[in-house]
């Protein structure tokens, strides 16, 4: 889950559409929304999902080898995305933690 230091920002994309992404300590982006949303409220309720057993997370390499993660709704939705590729499965998996990945 989100470190204490972790810090979730809003803000209004070219479209003028919502959406979040988390930062660490570092301001390093370590999860973002990968849709806009006409109401921040609604932006907000998605970066604060947490923890739902009703998603579903998708790890894979993409075409430069990376790991990725994606975090799907019961509808199928695509609510979050990596924000970058990691080394390891295993480093994309602690990275989804961070987002309410339980394993």
């Amino acid at each position: 889950m989100a470190t204490k230091k972790d810090q979730i920002q809003y803000y209004e994309d070219k479209a003028g559409e919502w959406r979040w992404r988390m930062v660490d300590a570092d301001g390093t982006v370590i999860g973002a929304a990968s849709e806009g949303y006409k109401d921040k409220a609604d932006c907000e309720k998605n970066a604060k999902r947490g923890k739902n057993a009703k998603d579903k997370w998708e790890f894979y390499e993409d075409k430069k080898g990376a790991w990725r993660w994606r975090r799907m709704a019961s509808n199928g939705q695509i609510v979050g995305a990596a924000p970058s590729g990691f080394k390891t499965r295993g480093d994309a998996e602690a990275n989804a933690g961070r987002q309410g990945y339980a394993g």
